[in-house]
């Protein structure tokens, strides 16, 4: 019943926002259910994801989480409701997904500047601007760097404890330096906004903006000869060293993140004295490795157990390994960061592991 209430109220707002632009404009009902069935099968019209339940047993979502977990909360941001935009100022509303209005709305249309996590403002950013208020994550690398002040690289502080940098950080990603998501070791320089060509260079021009899938037809047009997005590379190096260049750049990424993994376990064990083991799905998804054969039940993966050993390195080294997770897309959004924050985070802990990085290239 909620489903069918949702789906008949969506209808409605997009007859009336089309009937507000314009008969040019205006859609036929068949096609306005067509776009509302699409937006009901995305995560954002998705009414049971957790991204939207997950405060129901409190009655409301709390002002820090309601623009992106609640359609009034972001509505809120914006200030299409009458309020100041920029901010939430009170409690939204539960199982509310990001619908019609918010991205259909004078507000919406209008917004231009986005502030990221590190302070970073970034202008100009047109269509996009709507998806990178809620992809850009919650903390930055200077978040980091602020924990770990004072504290020597190898000594276990238990007043440290994992940074986790949120969920869905596509624009993070994307802008890269610009916005300082990742955590960037002393002296380097890292990638800033990945620039794709004029017609994939924002967030509806590859994302269907009401499915949110990716029109891959667009990217075949230009990388020709392959059948799979992961399989495009436009850089040749063998960045993860494992002598195999044959894929794309999704398998240096993934190869590379793998053997971060690995000398995270290896520096948690014999450095911080302490077996570390990473579950994808459960906060705070660093936990202690209780037998330490690198797996981890269910009932073992909660806050009682999370990992509590933490060094400066390994923190470092553990953000920088959750901002790539979180990005499954990250290999399109800007392969060439996600590369060097991996490539960084694995030399550092190579000081005190024994990692051979003679075959690793750094993009």
């Amino acid at each position: 019943m909620l489903f069918n209430k949702m789906k008949q109220t969506a209808i409605v707002l997009l007859s009336v926002l089309a009937g507000s632009i314009g008969s040019a404009a205006a859609q036929d009902d068949e096609s306005l259910a067509a776009m509302v069935e699409a937006w009901l099968a995305s995560p954002h019209g998705d009414y049971h994801s957790h991204s939207f339940t997950y405060w129901n047993k409190d009655g409301e979502v709390p002002v820090a989480c309601g623009a992106c977990h609640s359609e009034p909360g972001f509505l809120d941001f914006l200030g299409a409701d009458g309020s100041a935009p920029g901010s939430v100022e009170s409690p939204s509303a539960i199982n509310s997904p990001i619908g019609c209005a918010a991205c259909h709305t004078g507000a919406a249309h209008a917004l231009d500047i986005v502030s990221f996590p590190s302070g970073a403002v970034l202008d100009n950013l047109g269509s996009s601007a709507v998806c990178t208020v809620c992809h850009q994550g919650r903390q930055s690398g200077g978040a980091v760097t602020k924990a770990v002040s004072g504290t020597g690289e190898d000594t276990v502080d238990p007043e440290l404890a994992f940074i986790n940098v949120h969920y869905g950080v596509a624009a993070a990603v994307m802008h890269g330096a610009d916005v300082q998501g990742g955590y960037h070791y002393p002296d380097r320089n890292y990638a800033s906004r990945f620039q794709h060509v004029p017609s994939a260079n924002t967030c509806t021009a590859c994302h269907d903006p009401h499915t949110t899938q990716v029109a891959t037809e667009t990217c075949f047009a230009c990388h020709r000869g392959v059948e799979d997005v992961r399989a495009i590379r436009t850089r040749h190096g063998d960045f993860d060293g494992d002598g195999d260049i044959s894929g794309g750049i999704h398998a240096e990424i993934s190869g590379l993140h793998a053997r971060l993994y690995d000398a995270i376990r290896a520096y948690a064990a014999e450095i911080a004295g302490e077996p570390i083991v990473y579950a994808p799905g459960s906060f705070p998804y660093f936990f202690a490795d209780i037998d330490g054969d690198g797996s981890i039940a269910s009932e073992d993966a909660v806050m009682p157990n999370r990992y509590a050993s933490w060094t400066p390195r390994l923190l470092k080294a553990a953000y920088n390994y959750q901002v790539v997770a979180k990005d499954p897309g990250g290999y399109v959004h800007n392969p060439t960061y996600l590369l060097q924050l991996l490539h960084d985070s694995l030399e550092n802990l190579s000081a005190r592991t024994d990692i051979d990085m003679t075959a690793i290239r750094r993009p």
